[in-house]
C-alpha cells in the first residue's frame, strides 16, 4: 500500500520535472544571436521589447549583456529624455559589470563598441572604442560564425571597424 502511494507521488513529480526542464530548454533554444543582431540593427522599439521579453525567459550565459545592450538601444528609441537617460544608465552599468567580470569575452566588447559608437557624445560613453575595435580585430577568428557575420555586417557602416579588416 505504501509502495503504491509512493509511486502515485513520484509519477506526477517526474512529469512536472520533465515538463519544466523541457519548457526551460525550449525557451533557451528560441534565443538566436542572429535575431538579436537583426533587432540591434533595426529601429523598432517593438522588436527590442520582444527580444527583451524573450531574454527574460532564457537562461543563457550572456543574458545580462544582451539585456543591457537592448536596454541602451531602447533608450535611443524613446521620446522622453528622462526615461532615455535612466534606461541608458541602467544598461550601461549592467554591461560594464558584465565586461568587468569577463573582460576577455570578445562578443561583449563588440556589444559595447556598437553602443559606444552610436551613443550621443554628450553621454561621454565612448572611451573604449579604439581598445575594443583592436581587440575585436585581433580575436575575430575565434568567434562563432553568427557573431562574425554580425561584426562584418556592422563594419559596413562603422567608423571604427572596417569591412576590409575581416
Amino acid at each position: 500500500m505504501i509502495q503504491k502511494a509512493r509511486i502515485a507521488l513520484i509519477i506526477p513529480l517526474a512529469f512536472l520535472l520533465i515538463t519544466t526542464a523541457s519548457y526551460c530548454q525550449e525557451n533557451t533554444s528560441k534565443f538566436s544571436r542572429k535575431e538579436f543582431y537583426s533587432v540591434m540593427a533595426s529601429e523598432s522599439i517593438q522588436k527590442v521589447e520582444e527580444q527583451l521579453n524573450l531574454l527574460q525567459k532564457t537562461n543563457i550565459h550572456e543574458k545580462n549583456s544582451y539585456e543591457a545592450t537592448l536596454m541602451m538601444k531602447k533608450a535611443g528609441l524613446l521620446k522622453s529624455a528622462g526615461k532615455k537617460l535612466n534606461l541608458f544608465k541602467a544598461g550601461h552599468r549592467q554591461l560594464e559589470a558584465a565586461i568587468a567580470t569577463d573582460s576577455n569575452n570578445v562578443e561583449l566588447r563588440f556589444l559595447r563598441l556598437m553602443i559606444q559608437e552610436n551613443a550621443p557624445g554628450l553621454l561621454g560613453y565612448n572611451d573604449d572604442l579604439d581598445k575594443d575595435s583592436a581587440y575585436i580585430r585581433q580575436s575575430f577568428k575565434t568567434l562563432p560564425v553568427d557573431v562574425r557575420q554580425a561584426i562584418t555586417n556592422y563594419s559596413k557602416t562603422s567608423k571604427v571597424l572596417r569591412f576590409e579588416d575581416f
